[in-house]
């Protein structure tokens, strides 16, 4: 029987509450961050262009086609029969209007161009959004 006192191991600890505190900060910066980037757009996988460049105009309309051939004109569900009065409408305020056509990868190209259609039957200027390519 051993009576003598036994030695004390120290305890290995780690103290994360300062790490808790900036993981908090992080994550609610992106969450922000993310909500404010572009809060007008329906979630599409773009197609992949080498100049993504992105021109605003006065006016803008947003046109968004998804996988499912759903059209949205800023974020409300329209079929294709409504948008030519809906950009007619936007026309008649008098400021230049340009739509910003938002189309998923995998829409076919018939319904993009039915879009495009619309605008230059109404003498609007149209630019087709694309995501940058990734070397």
């Amino acid at each position: 029987m051993n009576l003598r006192n036994r030695r004390h191991k120290p305890t290995a600890e780690v103290h994360t509450a300062a790490l808790n505190d900036i993981m908090f900060f992080l994550m609610l910066f992106f969450l922000l961050a993310s909500a404010v980037a572009n809060p007008q757009v329906v979630k599409l996988l773009l197609p992949k262009s080498s100049a993504g460049e992105q021109s605003v105009a006065k006016k803008t309309m947003t046109v968004s086609i998804t996988s499912d051939l759903i059209y949205h004109v800023d974020k409300q569900p329209v079929s294709l029969e409504q948008l030519e009065p809906l950009i007619q409408s936007n026309i008649a305020s008098g400021e230049e209007l340009t739509i910003m056509l938002y189309a998923d990868s995998a829409v076919p190209i018939q319904n993009v161009i039915s879009v495009m259609d619309i605008a230059n039957r109404n003498r609007v200027r149209m630019v087709l959004a694309t995501e940058p390519k990734k070397d």
